[in-house]
């Protein structure tokens, strides 16, 4: 959108472009969506007209337009907008699907943002001193770590699938 064009009075899907910095951030959160839902379609950011005082709201959206939680703040670059468009992108999964994404598949656990190493992370909260809590990926980068469940997998009667799991994890 330019000065010269009129401000919308309807909610918008944001155009390609128009805010390059949040669509940057979204750009790496769909990768990992791709990588562990891959029947939803990529989010976008919508666009609600300004209120008063206030500027235009931007939202992490489903493709649909829902979308749920707080607006976007203004960030000065793709690094530090990649966590808040991942918290974004959570609380829209979880407000309109009711669906906890993404989940650890060590675990079975929700992940939440965090940082390691200056670069934020998905991190799993681990459950217990056996099995700790970790940094799974950086954000963008899920596809690297996912693995979908197999649940036609054959198990082992004799339980030694178990114990090697076991033992691997404890190397």
């Amino acid at each position: 959108m330019t000065p010269a064009d009129p401000i919308p009075s309807e909610p918008h899907v944001v155009p390609a472009g128009e805010h390059p910095i949040w669509q940057e951030a979204l750009a790496a959160v769909n990768r990992d969506l791709a990588a562990t839902l891959p029947e939803l379609h990529p989010l976008c950011l919508i666009a609600w007209p300004p209120e008063g005082d206030e500027g235009e709201q931007v939202y992490v959206a489903l493709a649909g337009g829902d979308a749920h939680g707080s607006s976007l703040q203004p960030a000065g670059s793709v690094e530090a907008a990649l966590p808040v468009v991942a918290e974004a992108a959570q609380d829209t999964i979880m407000g309109c699907r009711w669906q906890v994404w993404p989940v650890c598949t060590l675990h079975g656990l929700g992940m939440h943002v965090a940082q390691e190493a200056g670069r934020p992370v998905w991190w799993c909260a681990g459950i217990g001193p056996r099995e700790p809590a970790h940094a799974r990926a950086a954000i963008g980068e899920l596809a690297t770590v996912h693995r979908p469940r197999r649940p036609n997998r054959k198990r082992r009667k004799d339980g030694k699938d178990r114990e090697e799991r076991r033992r691997r994890q404890g190397d």
